[in-house]
């Protein structure tokens, strides 16, 4: 069988069995505070385990791209090295919302694997929890009993609540989970060892298959369980490892998942998998990372240096460094293996062979950009092998170069090893142990459990048609954020818009009922489907109602800049063409920024032609066209613009300016004639990743302040040049003259350098065989005195010089070594001035013949030539 058979199977076996076949979401998770990426099966059904959302159908069947990169057994660098790990991977899921339970379930994983795909039953083994008396959970006899249906007794495990009970997260819904696990080995090492011994202890070749998932409980943030009400089931199956077991093979990566990107690979590098384990790990670790740039990217999600973004850049960065090192690819190729890959998954994913161009576009740019860095490492690189004391590079500068130039700290511990130096390790871990601590300080957020006041079946925005509200408080939890508690709170009703689509979340104010107290609401934000409002405080008595009012100057300036993103939308594809397609974007009160596929520049005479088509529908006064609770499959052979890596529902809104204009599916708010946006105005161009442009612009009462402002800068600038008839004129001849005596300063400026370079040099004395020079000198900048001691250098011999300055109130050191001296007496500069600039509460560093520092306090330059002169 071939993935796409096996794949198939699946979806058809439980189609059969009455579940209804689903697409997978998004691999880039969105308005879910808790995940970056999806990471597990059941993270689109989120809402249906938290009883925020009533299941439509409550037996369904996917395949879902998943991504892991950290966890249990899913640290990247571990990644390739062994063969059943992955970033990217598809989860073979079927799932009940209150139907059956442990029984069917149970009897159709075994019909499946055993029937459908001919696995060997003498291969496998199923674990089940053992119990935990901690939580006062019991063994799970029903499972166990249920098994001894279909398997031997003694191929039953009883495992610990680490690897049979499966939780959400700190809290949320939970459960005992029973694993399959399938013994992969020559039957020789089967007859020598039972693979009884080998299950759950991380056997490369008796791995896990499916895990199946029975959700009873709720984790409360006391860490005490309650019963759910109702009971869920949620299964999950590999299928790279699903796939590697039909065929018994030693590796997933043997498999046809795989083996098409190898062969691929093998081509465009002269190299043969197979041959020696290095470059075998090499193979697959690209042949991994390739697939999570590609459907990460085609979701949407660019590499950067934040979030989401930067472990997409370290997933490819990880690729890159692997072909390097092991295949000698010394210039991008990552780009030239999407082609094939995407044929992979028509039919399947076809928002990657539909967007195969534009992804291959970024990857080939972000390659480029890395092997710069990787090189610009070297070089940096070297310099601190040059700097090592003790035949040991500096952790702290190693870690600097892993950090802010994502130069691999392995590769660096290979590089100084073929030069006989060892890596400072200590020193690296503490600077990352530090940045670390830094960075869960900025992020940390804690949750309570939800307080209910209230049982509402269903929790309804009416945003599009009112802009406040009677409510009631159906839930409310605390928020802490960097140690301030804040609340959360959810109404049976609302008109605040919840964050999300790139509109900011509304703001307003609660008026109690009872007793006219008021709550500000500081922002709306989406929890998954659930609408949370954050306030400061709670009201005296949460039960009461309340009058709900939105900040309407806020929602009207958002709103306008909203429905331009829709206008401008059009009017781009109008221009550059349809390949244009939206790849982010933000919408606030004061601006909108809009990411767009392209891959040139916007030349001033399209923003221009552009700009202008916005405006022209403004003035036509467009009427909204609103349609609700389309039919998703209706709204798309409308031919309605919908977005890749968004996740739809069954039915969807319809937003459309003019019919033959502009037509999107949208959640966000809107205004009701395009006529109430008043003028739209450009403000900037840019490039956001390779492939993709960025704009931005004002609306509204900002793009008219803005003309305001500009037209009293224009008056302004006449008045200070007297009226004239042709201002610009007038401006070009100033910037002229401006130019031509600057010319004439840079002259006299090096003028003056020569006076002080051949001054410096009559106070230049020998001393034990080395020309001294060690000096307080004027000089207008830094830049300056390099220049001046660089000349010095290729002047004098053997010359040791320290100049110091005070240069606007601040300090300057500067340290020039000759090369001879650095050799015969392994002077070093750069640890010189890190020792010297404490003296003026500064740093710098540079290389062994030369460096420079700052600092904060020029009283300490005399002890700095104290310093210089004892030395000598």
């Amino acid at each position: 069988m071939t993935s796409k058979e096996v794949r198939n199977a699946f979806l058809s076996f439980f189609q059969n069995k009455g579940h209804k076949v689903v697409p997978s979401a998004p691999i880039v998770v969105k308005n879910d505070p808790t995940l970056m990426f999806t990471n597990a099966g059941m993270n689109q059904f989120k809402d249906y385990f938290l009883g925020n959302k009533e299941a439509k159908d409550v037996r369904v069947v996917d395949t879902q791209k998943c991504l892991r990169v950290s966890g249990k057994h899913n640290d990247l660098e571990e990644v390739g090295v062994d063969t059943y790990h992955h970033t990217m991977f598809e989860m073979l899921g079927n799932w009940s919302f209150g139907d059956y339970f442990k029984e069917d379930t149970i009897a159709w994983a075994w019909e499946l694997l055993t029937e459908v795909y001919k696995l060997d039953k003498n291969r496998l083994y199923v674990t089940v929890f053992e119990g935990d008396k901690t939580d006062g959970v019991g063994p799970d006899i029903e499972s166990e009993n249920i098994w001894k249906k279909y398997i031997d007794a003694d191929r039953i495990l009883r495992c610990d609540k680490q690897d049979n009970f499966w939780e959400m997260g700190e809290t949320g819904p939970c459960g005992s989970c029973s694993e399959i696990h399938m013994d992969l080995r020559p039957q020789a090492e089967v007859d020598k060892l039972s693979g009884k011994e080998l299950v759950n202890a991380d056997h490369p070749q008796v791995i896990e298959l499916w895990n199946l998932v029975f959700m009873e409980f709720n984790r409360k943030a006391d860490k005490s369980l309650e019963s759910l009400p109702a009971k869920h089931v949620d299964t999950g199956m590999g299928l790279e490892r699903v796939l590697r077991a039909v065929h018994m093979q030693h590796s997933n990566y043997d498999t046809d998942l795989f083996m098409d990107t190898i062969r691929d690979l093998e081509s465009i590098s002269g190299k043969t998998f197979g041959k020696n384990e290095p470059t075998d790990i090499a193979f697959r670790v690209i042949a991994d990372h390739i697939r999570a740039l590609a459907f990460c990217i085609a979701d949407g999600q660019l590499p950067s240096n934040t979030g989401a973004g930067y472990v997409l850049r370290r997933i490819l960065r990880r690729a890159v460094r692997y072909g390097y090192s092991f295949l000698d690819f010394k210039e991008p190729f990552l780009y030239k293996i999407i082609d094939k890959l995407s044929l992979q998954f028509e039919g399947v994913f076809n928002e990657l062979p539909e967007q195969k161009d534009f992804v291959a576009k970024v990857i080939e740019q972000e390659e480029i950009s890395f092997l710069r860095t990787l090189f610009a490492g070297l070089d940096r690189l070297d310099k601190s092998v040059e700097n090592a004391n003790e035949n040991l590079i500096n952790g702290e500068e190693v870690f600097e170069l892993y950090d802010t130039f994502g130069f691999p700290i392995d590769l660096t511990q290979l590089i100084a090893a073929e030069k006989g130096l060892t890596v400072d390790m200590d020193g690296f871990n503490k600077a990352l142990a530090e940045q670390k601590a830094r960075s869960k300080a900025d992020a940390a957020k804690e949750t309570g459990d939800w307080q209910v006041l209230l049982n509402d079946e269903k929790e309804e925005f009416v945003g599009y048609d009112y802009t406040d509200a009677n409510v009631r408080i159906t839930r409310y939890r605390t928020l802490t954020v960097k140690g301030k508690e804040k609340f959360q709170i959810v109404f049976n009703i609302t008109p605040f818009y919840a964050e999300s689509g790139g509109q900011v979340g509304d703001t307003g104010v609660l008026v109690g009922s009872e007793n006219q107290e008021k709550i500000k609401v500081l922002d709306t934000q989406k929890e998954n489907d659930l609408i949370v409002h954050v306030v400061d405080l709670l009201p005296d008595n949460a039960k009461q109602v309340f009058h709900a009012n939105i900040n309407l100057n806020k929602r009207d300036n958002t709103q306008k800049n909203h429905s331009a993103t829709h206008l401008l939308h059009a009017a781009l594809k109008e221009v550059l063409g349809d390949h244009v397609a939206q790849k982010g974007s933000l919408v606030d009160p004061k601006k909108m920024r809009f990411d767009f596929s392209h891959f040139t520049k916007v030349t001033d005479e399209e923003l221009h032609k552009i700009e202008h088509i916005v405006n022209t529908k403004i003035g036509e006064s467009i009427v909204l066209d609103e349609k609700r609770n389309v039919p998703y499959d209706i709204a798309i052979n409308s031919g309605v613009t919908a977005l890749f890596g968004e996740k739809y529902g069954d039915v969807v809104r319809v937003i459309t300016f003019g019919e033959d204009f502009s037509k999107e599916l949208c959640g966000g708010t809107h205004v009701a004639n395009t006529s109430e946006i008043g003028r739209f105005v450009f403000m900037h161009e840019s490039s956001v990743a390779a492939g993709v442009r960025r704009v931005e612009a004002i609306t509204g009462d900002e793009a008219e302040d803005y003309f305001v402002k500009k037209l009293d800068v224009l008056k302004e600038v006449e008045t200070l040049l007297g009226h004239p008839k042709d201002l610009v004129k007038q401006v070009q001849s100033l910037l002229k003259e401006n130019k031509e005596n600057t010319k004439k300063l840079e002259v006299l400026g090096q003028a003056q350098l020569g006076q002080l370079k051949n001054t410096l040099r009559s106070k230049v004395s020998a001393h034990n065989e080395v020309n001294v020079l060690i000096e307080q000198v004027e000089a207008d900048n830094a830049a300056g005195i390099k220049d001046v001691l660089f000349q010095l250098r290729n002047e004098v011999d053997n010359l040791f010089a320290v100049l110091v300055a005070n240069i606007n109130n601040k300090p300057s050191l500067s340290i020039m070594i000759s090369d001879s001296l650095v050799k015969d007496k392994g002077w070093n500069a750069g640890q010189l001035i890190r020792e010297w600039a404490k003296e003026v509460k500064g740093g710098g560093g540079g290389q062994p013949f030369f460096a420079q520092a700052g600092g904060a306090d020029v009283s300490g330059l005399p002890k700095v030539l104290e310093l210089a002169k004892a030395f000598v």
